[in-house]
């Protein structure tokens, strides 16, 4: 009974762990809508040399990996996520509140994961619209939830190694 007491206690503070990734999700999906909003799939809208805004459908997973299987890679990368989401919403509620970095690398994981869940249930594929190119060399497309994803892994590294060298 006692250890349920101090849970209690405890809950109100650790529900603000989930507030970076709920606006790094919330970012992610925003950025999908006005996408799906205002670009044709394919046409390239030129921002800066070397990055357009590129609409495609990616029904695999990054670099477009399975994008070519039979449908289904939705079903195996949905459950994959919806298993990532759960370990790490069970990370963030027991990492030590000191553990900045860790609760940073966490959060913009599950925020990345949970952005291209949606996109998969609600639309079969994933909506990808950030183009990086050099000359005729285009980097697969990608979006800010792939962006979270990889920060979240580096992070995640830079936390483990800080905390070798500690």
């Amino acid at each position: 009974m006692e250890k349920c007491v101090v849970l209690a206690e405890q809950t109100p503070h650790r529900i603000w762990r989930y507030l970076p990734a709920t606006l790094l999700l919330a970012a992610d999906q925003l950025s999908k809508w006005e996408a799906l909003r205002s670009l044709r799939v394919y046409d390239a809208v030129p921002l800066l040399p070397g990055f357009n805004l590129t609409l495609v459908f990616n029904p695999g997973a990054a670099f477009s990996f399975l994008s070519d299987a039979s449908g289904w890679q939705r079903w195996f990368f949905s459950a994959l996520a919806v298993v990532v989401i759960m370990l790490l919403g069970r990370w963030i509620w027991r990492e030590h509140a000191e553990k900045r970095l860790s609760l940073l690398a966490y959060s913009l994981i599950l925020a990345g994961a949970a952005g291209n869940l949606i996109d998969r249930l609600l639309h079969g594929h994933v909506v990808d619209f950030i183009d990086l190119y050099y000359r005729s060399w285009h980097w697969p497309a990608f979006n800010l939830a792939d962006t979270w994803i990889t920060l979240g892994a580096f992070t995640l590294l830079l936390a483990f190694w800080r905390e070798e060298h500690t």
